[in-house]
């Protein structure tokens, strides 16, 4: 139980103001707010499951490949900016069986945070906190905490997309991305 509280508390605390919650919005701004919150829960249980298992069996070891996996996230990102622009070029009734799709946003969202999280300031606190508590609570309170954290800028983004045009949401996405991406492309090479 102390695993949880304790990994609960600090991943949230973690995640505010942190490049998830802006993915969060921008997703919720463009999908259903729980398929977005679907794929978030689903994204950060993996990612946090490796965290903790990385954090029970070897710690420290994975501290050698952040560099790496930020520039590899980041050039997914810039991906992710291109992909969002050229959506706009789907005809009106393949952009109306994507809006309907459940699965092709979970997807998208699922990947983009799966990828985001990969060497993130939350997966190392989960690999830190997993190091010295127990796996399951910890694995279990920061998958939580982020997810709260997250749900909150959801809730932004969901009010926000019924008051934005499409255009202004996509260029906002795609700009977003690719910040995210060279983000992470100079923090991996840094």
């Amino acid at each position: 139980m102390e695993a949880f509280l304790l990994s609960t508390a600090v991943i949230f605390v973690a995640e505010l103001g942190d490049k998830s919650q802006l993915m969060a919005m921008t997703f919720a701004a463009r999908y259903r707010a729980r398929d977005v919150l679907i794929g978030i829960t689903v994204a950060t249980a993996v990612v946090h499951l490796a965290s903790v298992a990385i954090g029970a069996l070897i710690g420290e070891a994975f501290a050698d490949y952040q560099g790496a996996i930020a520039v590899v996230a980041g050039l997914a990102f810039l991906g992710f900016a291109a992909w969002t622009l050229r959506g706009d070029e789907l005809t009106e009734e393949e952009a109306d069986k994507a809006r309907r799709s459940q699965g092709a946003a979970l997807v998208a969202v699922g990947l983009a945070f799966f990828l985001a999280e990969l060497g993130d300031k939350t997966m190392l606190a989960t690999i830190t906190l997993a190091t010295q508590e127990g796996w399951f609570g910890t694995w279990i309170g920061s998958t939580l905490g982020m997810v709260a954290a997250d749900a909150l800028a959801i809730g932004v983004g969901a009010v926000l997309g019924k008051r934005l045009p499409e255009r202004v949401i996509t260029i906002g996405a795609a700009v977003l991305f690719a910040i995210f991406g060279v983000l992470l492309i100079v923090e991996g090479l840094a």
